[in-house]
């Protein structure tokens, strides 16, 4: 494992894109999916949704994961 981003692929409404993430969070957020019976495209379009205008896409999955490490899911 690395501390270093790695680019990872999603699919995002039918549009392929790529996300820089540290391996540490590419893994909780596929567990955090696998949990909620999702894949890891549905739970990334749920946080991209959410997540507005201001902040980028790989912060708001970071801060996700954040929020549900630290809420105990």
């Amino acid at each position: 494992m690395t501390g270093r981003p790695r680019k990872h692929s999603l699919t995002l409404r039918g549009h392929r894109t790529s996300v820089s993430l540290e391996d540490a969070f590419w893994l909780e957020l596929q567990r955090l999916a696998e949990m909620q019976d999702k894949s890891v495209n549905e739970l990334v379009a749920e946080i991209d949704a959410g997540r507005g205008v201001t902040s980028g896409l790989a912060a708001a999955i970071r801060l996700y994961v954040l929020e549900a490490i630290k809420a105990g899911r």
